[in-house]
């Protein structure tokens, strides 16, 4: 066999190959691309919030995208009580809420979850219809209800009239989570605790909670964030006392009259935001285990 022949056998051999790795290195650029594009799409809105809450009020809108005329009386303006702004108790009334709403929605929904998962009874599945169309209701058609409802019984402004609502928002969310990971758990788990003499209430403490802390983890950061992040209700519901940020946020007075604070609002918003990141940062970790956790049996 001539060279010459050899030589285009091995380049018919080789061509397949070439192709399949450039289709391989394509389709890797794309995922990289596309992942970049997201990555940006997502966090260019939370790096302007930054950019703006660091600019003097003077230049609010420059539209140079970066760190330009950096001051911090944006965060001065935010937490000074001399223009009428209690900032710093507004955020200690969103823990207070959004932690004792995370709370109940967990001891609530915890055994409300492995009841529909792991208990046979009747209507099982009407129940978790019916807490899912729970989760589907408007929010803006309870407002007037609810503040007719609390000025009767004389709640308007406390923090009860804050807590209730959002845990009837917040629970759908944790049982319908907590519900999936209880049904994928496997059955012989429990089963060989109850062998080993565990009653049913001893083996879901001691075997079937540990196994379920990741989920409990990622579920009870869910719930926190969206009772953090809930506006409607308190608008209407609080009072200077128990105002929370997101509504502190919407009323926010600057230090210039007749002049929109934008500046000190993204200083705000980023006072709010971050404890969030740093939230989701540090527990990254926790948090993927919970979500992937039940997936494989």
């Amino acid at each position: 066999m001539s060279t010459s022949t050899v030589k285009a056998t091995e380049a018919a051999y080789a061509a397949p190959h070439l192709a399949a790795k450039r289709r391989e290195r394509w389709a890797s650029s794309r995922t990289y691309i596309s992942a970049a594009l997201i990555f940006i799409w997502c966090l260019l809105p939370f790096y302007w919030m930054i950019v703006t809450a660091f600019r003097d009020v003077g230049y609010t809108f420059d539209p140079t995208p970066f760190f330009t005329h950096v001051t911090w009386d944006n965060f001065t303006t935010v937490f000074s009580e001399g223009l009428g702004n209690h900032f710093a108790r507004n955020l200690l009334n969103s823990l207070f809420v959004a932690g004792v709403t995370t709370v109940v929605a967990l001891l609530f929904g915890v055994f409300a979850a492995y009841a529909l998962a792991r208990l046979e009874f009747r209507f099982k599945f009407l129940v978790l219809g019916f807490v899912l169309g729970a989760s589907m209701f408007p929010g803006v058609a309870l407002v007037t209800p609810l503040f007719q409802l609390f000025t009767n019984i004389g709640w308007y402004g406390t923090y009860q009239a804050l807590i209730i609502p959002n845990i009837s928002f917040v629970l759908p969310l944790t049982v319908y989570t907590l519900t999936s990971f209880f049904r994928e758990m496997p059955w012989e788990l429990e089963e060989s605790a109850r062998i080993d003499g565990c009653t049913q209430g001893q083996a879901f403490r001691k075997v079937i909670m540990p196994l379920a802390a990741p989920a409990v983890f990622t579920t009870a950061i869910l719930a926190f964030i969206a009772a953090w992040n809930e506006f409607l209700i308190a608008s209407q519901l609080s009072n200077d006392a128990t105002k929370t940020v997101t509504v502190a946020i919407a009323y926010f007075a600057g230090a210039q009259p007749h002049q929109e604070p934008y500046t000190a609002v993204m200083a705000a918003g980023t006072v709010v935001t971050i404890p969030l990141v740093i939230l989701v940062l540090v527990f990254q970790r926790k948090i993927v285990a919970g979500l992937t956790a039940g997936a494989v049996k």
